[in-house]
Parts: structure tokens; C-alpha cells; sequence
């Protein structure tokens, strides 16, 4: 089980990006095959009937991912990226609906639920959302070697995405200071 890196639980489209990531075991794709596709999109309630279409949504990751990498770098990410996050958001029309349960909420109801177009499109607003609105300041790249993932810094002193990864640049950075120490000494 992968532990998400904090602001997923508030953004898909954060999540989506982080779906490739490296491990000790090697690189791992939680979106190598439509059924995997559709099993995470259904667990971000994004739920698809069948399996989803794969190159959508690994086009989309793409797109995503640069958005997040030029927001944390301060560029302006590649001209395509925009369109393809444009056009995803496009995808299908979603239009807000007031549920009223414990009291009103507001909740968009796409056009086509179930569909691919529909949760291609949810991303992308989210994605949109965030580069564009009050959480983009926090994104930040995990600053762990050989790590991918982006996460939401909420707290000033926090540097990677996971305790994994933190735990993995301390314990490089005590055997560096152990060997400098053996060397130091002789």
C-alpha cells in the first residue's frame, strides 16, 4: 500500500500525477493496464463503467504533471500542456446541482456520469483548480533522490511527499557522515 502524499485526499488531479512514482523495486504505474485505470478512478469516486480508456488518461497525467512542475519551478509550462488540460476539461459539461442533506452543498454533476469524458474532465477542472487557485502556491516536487511525486506543503518545514522518502534522504545523508568520519579518522 502506497501512502499519499499530503493534498491527495484534496486533489485527483495530484493523485493522478503521482500514480508514477519509483520505489526500491523500480518504477511503478498504478495506470499500466485499462482495468488498473479504471479500478483508481473508481477508488477517487470517479467511477467508469467497463475499463477506461488508458491514453486519455496517461496524456492527462503528462499535461498535469508539467503544470505542476512549472508552477514549483516558477516557468510557464509547454503551450501543449495548457491545451491538453483545456481540452480534458472540455471533455464533458458538468454543471453545479445543490444537494441538501445535512444542510445545501454544492456538487457539479457532469453531463454523461460513468463516462470516461466525464472523469477526464474531472480531473482536469481539478487540475485547473489547483494551479490556478489557492493551492497552487503549495505544490512543491518531493526533494527525495530519485523520487517524482508532488504533494501540497502545508507545513513550512516539510521537504518530501512521504516519511518513506524522508526517512530513506536521512539515514543516505548519516551513512555519508559515517563514511567522512571512517575517512576523517585514518
Amino acid at each position: 500500500m502506497v501512502t499519499a502524499a499530503p493534498g491527495e485526499d484534496r486533489s485527483p488531479a495530484l493523485a493522478l500525477v503521482n500514480t508514477r512514482r519509483l520505489t526500491a523495486a523500480g518504477p511503478v504505474d498504478d495506470l499500466a493496464t485499462p482495468d488498473d485505470a479504471a479500478s483508481w478512478l473508481s477508488g477517487r469516486g470517479l467511477a467508469v463503467a467497463g475499463s477506461a480508456e488508458l491514453g486519455r488518461l496517461t496524456d492527462l497525467r503528462v499535461a498535469v504533471r508539467e503544470l505542476l512542475a512549472a508552477l514549483a519551478e516558477g516557468r510557464t509550462p509547454a503551450e501543449d500542456a495548457v491545451e491538453v488540460v483545456n481540452a480534458a476539461a472540455r471533455a464533458d459539461a458538468a454543471a453545479p446541482q445543490l444537494v441538501w442533506d445535512a444542510g445545501p452543498e454544492r456538487m457539479w454533476s457532469p453531463a454523461r456520469p460513468g463516462s470516461v469524458e466525464a472523469a477526464v474532465a474531472a480531473l482536469a477542472r481539478d487540475a485547473i483548480e489547483v494551479v490556478g487557485g489557492e493551492l497552487g502556491p503549495l505544490v512543491r516536487p518531493c526533494e527525495a533522490h530519485g523520487c517524482v511525486r508532488y504533494f501540497l506543503r502545508e507545513h513550512a518545514r516539510r521537504r518530501w511527499c512521504s516519511t518513506t522518502c524522508g526517512d530513506r534522504v536521512r539515514a543516505a545523508r548519516h551513512q555519508r557522515l559515517v563514511v567522512e568520519q571512517r575517512e576523517g579518522s585514518r
